[in-house]
């Protein structure tokens, strides 16, 4: 189907930060077509009138763990390590697929109700959130979270059965990546068959790293070196890495990051909720790494609403820094656009409103 939106405003997300004002936006199929001018003998079969709204590119959540929706609110108020290893695990260990499901579709709704057109997860029961990104056609690059143990062999195999079964799916919407939890949950040598796993079936890595102040402690103490700096050290960052958190970094910590063109999802509300600090973004940046944002599960927020950590991502590193400039609003929204078109390695297809590209696009009532 051709769409129009005509006599509307256009944040393009590239090049000038200058939004087009009285334009139009014509779409063709599942694509961009044009900004600006309507080409002669463009034919529409639907026009939506744009004025007094704002066409902008879909927001992308470069990080949550979707059906944890169904956690909302449980257990608030205690520590991060108690949180996780004495509430969210025993819970999640008995959960459901039908459950996962479900709540997968109560995130993708919450999602695409707050702009997000685009999402990575990490969970597991992955063939049910894929199923629901499938049935709702939202974009999803989704990941089998890998611990190390018993079943950690098997968890290997389930993630090439998920890459056979779902990468390119759901009309080229559904992608898999490879998704080692955490260093505290993954041996070296796991995390090094995981690399492998990943060149194997040409898909990037999706792992928390430096999130709490403790996991950093005890990397120095059981390793003499940030986790940081062990994932550089067995070859993770050979990967295309998307790394969630990054919040207890050191000055060689951000240079490794950006060094190795390691994507980093920030997390500002979940991190602010958990206790676990603040991420130092402005650093980030001025070092020249890739920033997305993300909004971490429901259970540690407690919702997906992205326009919030737009928000949060613009005016936390003001406070701490005393820098009104540290990260401007346009660095915030690029943080949500671009940097998490970039992060899942879709900046050829998303990210802005270009022709050619994917018309993963929302509207906003500029007065509203």
């Amino acid at each position: 189907m051709n769409i129009l939106i005509k006599n509307t405003s256009v944040l393009i997300m590239e090049g000038d930060k200058a939004v087009r004002s009285r334009t139009n936006v014509g779409i063709e199929g599942e694509r961009i077509k044009f900004v600006g001018s309507i080409p002669e003998g463009f034919m529409a079969e639907k026009v939506m009138d744009g004025t007094d709204k704002l066409v902008m590119p879909g927001l992308i959540n470069a990080h949550t763990h979707a059906a944890m929706t169904l956690l909302r609110n449980y257990a608030d108020d205690i520590p991060f390590d108690v949180w996780l290893r004495e509430k969210m695990w025993p819970l999640e260990a008995k959960l459901t697929e039908e459950q996962v499901y479900w709540g997968s579709m109560l995130s993708i709704a919450e999602m695409l109700r707050s702009g997000i057109t685009c999402f990575a997860d990490m969970y597991f029961f992955v063939d049910q959130t894929a199923r629901a990104a499938e049935e709702t056609g939202i974009r999803a690059c989704l990941s089998k979270g890998l611990m190390d143990g018993e079943n950690g062999r098997q968890m290997l195999d389930e993630t090439r059965r998920l890459a056979a079964d779902w990468n390119n799916k759901g009309e080229g919407r559904i992608s898999i990546m490879a998704g080692p939890h955490a260093p505290y949950t993954c041996g070296n040598d796991y995390l090094k068959d995981i690399i492998e796993l990943s060149s194997e079936l040409d898909v990037g890595i999706h792992i928390h790293l430096s999130e709490s102040s403790k996991e950093v402690q005890d990397s120095y103490r059981l390793f003499g070196i940030s986790p940081i700096k062990m994932m550089k050290e067995i070859g993770l960052f050979s990967r295309p890495t998307l790394a969630a958190h990054c919040v207890h970094l050191s000055d060689e910590d951000i240079a490794i990051l950006a060094e190795n063109h390691v994507s980093i999802a920030y997390n500002p509300g979940s991190n602010l909720k958990l206790g676990n600090g603040f991420a130092p973004i402005g650093k980030l940046l001025q070092a020249g790494a890739n920033v997305a944002l993300g909004t971490d599960g429901a259970s540690s927020n407690n919702n997906l609403n992205m326009f919030e950590e737009i928000n949060l991502a613009a005016i936390v590193n003001k406070g701490i820094s005393l820098d009104t400039t540290s990260v401007p609003a346009y660095t915030a929204l690029q943080m949500a656009t671009t940097g998490g078109a970039r992060a899942l390695g879709l900046e050829g297809q998303v990210g802005t409103i270009s022709p050619g590209k994917k018309a993963d696009l929302i509207i906003l009532d500029m007065k509203k």
